[in-house]
């Protein structure tokens, strides 16, 4: 099963490590936050104020 919008934020970082710079560039801080094991993209995406479209384009991840 590969990564989608509702994996957590820890699953993606796993899973594409590269993803972190990504993220930073949206001003996301999900590298070292506690809540990326349980939050799903999407949950950060709308904590953040992020299209989650943009976002999931960005990353190259599939809406799922």
């Amino acid at each position: 099963m590969g990564i989608t919008a509702d994996s957590t934020i820890y699953d993606l970082l796993k899973t594409k490590p590269e993803s972190a710079e990504v993220l930073f560039k949206f001003g996301m801080g999900c590298v070292g936050c506690a809540i990326a094991r349980g939050e799903t993209i999407r949950e950060a995406a709308m904590a953040h104020g992020i299209p989650l479209d943009e976002l999931l384009s960005a990353l190259g991840v599939e809406q799922g």
